[in-house]
């Protein structure tokens, strides 16, 4: 890959479990564990839009978003999704909010195309106003920062053409044990 990796954390602070992909990044960037392979960015982008969408103008070959995802499942359930130009649709842009299937969606009106994206998503308990995760996403932080990792190796490793077969790691939720 020659455009690297972007690995971005999205969602509010200020809406309790909205809070997950800032959290993941921040923990992504100070974690202790072995560095991640050059080319690999990790961003907050927190609810700035207009900013993503500027920095995936700089040609990356993947990105990951990080994020609040209401999957149906329980508090905390990781989800990993491919996501490609059909599953977003339309979405109007807002240059100081973050919809990420707007920024996404609206990529090609800036001159930009979408490169191969995964969300790596958990379950919100609720996003009500509130600072902090609450308890079932904030033991999920952990397994989303293995979860990233795992994939942004994926990606590098195999060229961004991940596997068909589903990385546990990748699609633990918090009563499953994650195999190994």
């Amino acid at each position: 890959m020659t455009g690297g990796v972007l690995v971005a954390g999205i969602g509010n602070l200020f809406l309790g479990d909205d809070g997950f992909g800032p959290e993941v990044a921040r923990r992504l960037a100070a974690d202790p564990g072995p560095p991640l392979p050059a080319g690999v960015r990790i961003v907050d982008y927190g609810i700035r839009g207009m900013h993503l969408a500027y920095d995936l103008l700089d040609g990356y070959d993947a990105l990951v978003l990080v994020d609040a995802y209401p999957g149906g499942g329980p508090p905390g359930e990781l989800t990993v999704l491919e996501i490609g130009p059909d599953d977003l649709g339309t979405g109007e842009f807002d240059a100081h909010g973050m919809n990420p299937v707007a920024v996404l969606a609206n990529l090609h009106q800036l001159g930009g195309t979408l490169p191969l994206t995964h969300l790596v998503g958990c379950t919100p308990a609720g996003v009500d106003e509130g600072i902090g995760l609450g308890e079932a996403v904030a033991a999920a932080v952990p397994r989303a920062v293995v979860a990233v990792r795992a994939l942004v190796h994926r990606l590098l490793l195999a060229g961004s053409t991940p596997s068909s077969e589903p990385d546990p790691a990748l699609t633990s939720a918090p009563d499953r044990p994650r195999r190994s």
